[in-house]
């Protein structure tokens, strides 16, 4: 078979394209190297190149998130139309199987490892199911990813590599926690060095959702990077800073930064978001100054939306991530993601502006799709633009520059910082008003079906996969 791999685009707007999105899509990566040598493997990452929709295909794989949904549905639209097989999976396809059900003839709910082979062999064979279900935690040991089908693709210069999944955390907004179920499954370390060899780039990104779950395995992962004069990305939680030897052997193995979800600095609202370790281990500032002193950048992710908001909070969030010299940071507000602890219970408040947001004709990245307790949404909109403008305007960036600790540690680590930095800054505009779906093609059609509830006759298809 002739089986097309596409990794959809949020949208698309006058060809436009968002450059800090062009990350190496590991889910379409994975799934290339599972899929046996005798198929032949067509590639279109939409957030760069055009999909060309009547090339020659037998069977179209489309991996969902929440944010692409409306561009992957319209995807398959294109091709169903065509009288091509489409199969979706991922995150979106887990959490809602009821919906993308409705737009492809089969989906894969859970982690795809162990049934993508039998997909493409009940394809090849006219007997594709409607459902299939990964059960279990796949072992992640054994494959090192083959990167052919990347080449010639402009994505950043960084190579991705995968040494988790899951985190065992239960953070209330999360669709991480959601679709994991609060587990970790780690990647033999041995496996994770030996694709960074072969990928050859001294730039890397470990794309796990908490790169150090487990102490133990992280520190002996780190200890086993050493060796290969990397400077490398990766997510964690502030609890790193309470092991010493953890944070010496992140900066022996190249860490440059950690992105860290502080989320809020209202002990009310990190309690609502099920985040309050984060009140721990001697407090936020203690634990960034921990973080620092062993030359790591830190990458601050913050939200906003939750009920202890106020203005002044805004302020003094910013206040705390400039003081603090945090080399980046995000100020996001809460989204809720259908499936999460978060959507089940703004839905049952009444606060949903939209049920299915995604789905929305006319809403961009950024815009608020819930209605915040204390002030409007579009009152909540304006000040995180401008928390977002303040902290990147050239005085914020110069004033957390004065970081002889990680930011401005070597010239290296100086062209990061105010490369990432120019990068952020030049897309705020363009990023946050970024549409949702690709205008120039129809909508997909709306569903009634309730987005946190599996229809009856799915849950019969469920009953049948498992069963077999």
């Amino acid at each position: 078979m002739k089986i097309t791999l596409i990794q959809p685009a949020m949208g698309h707007e006058q060809g436009s394209f968002v450059g800090s999105w062009k990350m190496e899509p590991l889910s379409i990566l994975a799934l290339a190297n599972l899929t046996p040598p005798h198929h032949e493997i067509a590639f279109y990452d939409d957030r760069m190149e055009a999909i060309d929709f009547d090339a020659a295909t037998d069977l179209v794989a489309i991996t969902v998130e929440t944010y692409t949904a409306m561009r992957a549905y319209q995807i398959a639209q294109e091709y169903r139309r065509r009288g091509v097989k489409v199969v979706m999976g991922g995150y979106h396809a887990t959490l809602v199987p009821q919906e993308c059900v409705a737009y492809a003839d089969a989906i894969v709910i859970g982690e795809t490892d162990a049934v993508w082979p039998q997909v493409l062999e009940d394809a090849q064979a006219g007997q594709l199911r409607r459902v299939y279900k990964g059960t279990g935690r796949p072992r992640l040991g054994g494959r090192i990813n083959d990167r052919a089908i990347l080449a010639g693709k402009k994505y950043l210069p960084m190579t991705l590599v995968e040494s988790g999944r899951g985190c065992k955390f239960a953070c209330d907004f999360c669709s991480i926690t959601a679709f994991f179920e609060r587990s970790y499954n780690p990647r033999p370390y041995q496996d994770v060095v030996q694709e960074i060899e072969r990928a050859g780039n001294r730039f890397v990104f470990l794309v796990d959702d908490n790169v150090v779950a487990d102490f133990d395995r992280a520190r002996e992962l780190f200890d086993a990077l050493s060796p290969l004069n990397l400077r490398w990305f990766s997510q964690g939680t502030l609890n790193v800073a309470k092991d010493p030897q953890l944070l010496r052997s992140m900066q022996r193995s190249g860490c440059d930064t950690i992105l860290i979800g502080f989320e809020s600095l209202s002990e009310e609202n990190l309690k609502a978001m099920k985040k309050s370790f984060n009140l721990q281990h001697g407090g936020m500032r203690e634990c960034i100054a921990k973080i620092r002193d062993h030359g790591i950048k830190i990458y601050g992710t913050f939200v906003f939306g939750y009920g202890h908001d106020t203005p002044e909070l805004f302020e003094r969030t910013l206040e705390f991530a400039l003081e603090e010299k945090l080399s980046i940071a995000a100020f996001n507000h809460m989204q809720p993601f259908p499936g999460t602890p978060l959507y089940e219970r703004v839905a049952a408040e009444g606060r949903l502006l939209y049920p299915k947001w995604w789905l929305e004709k006319g809403l961009h990245f950024g815009d608020i799709v819930f209605r915040p307790k204390g002030m409007e949404p579009e009152e909540l909109r304006a000040r995180l633009m401008d928390v977002r403008r303040r902290f990147f305007s050239h005085k914020g960036v110069l004033r957390r520059a004065t970081d002889a600790r990680a930011n401005l540690r070597t010239l290296r680590s100086a062209y990061l910082y105010f490369s990432l930095n120019a990068l952020m800054r030049r897309e705020l505009d363009e990023k946050f008003g970024f549409p949702l779906g690709d205008r120039s093609l129809p909508m997909p059609e709306l569903f009634d079906e309730e987005p946190l509830t599996v229809a009856p006759y799915l849950s019969s298809l469920l009953e049948d996969e498992v069963a077999s």
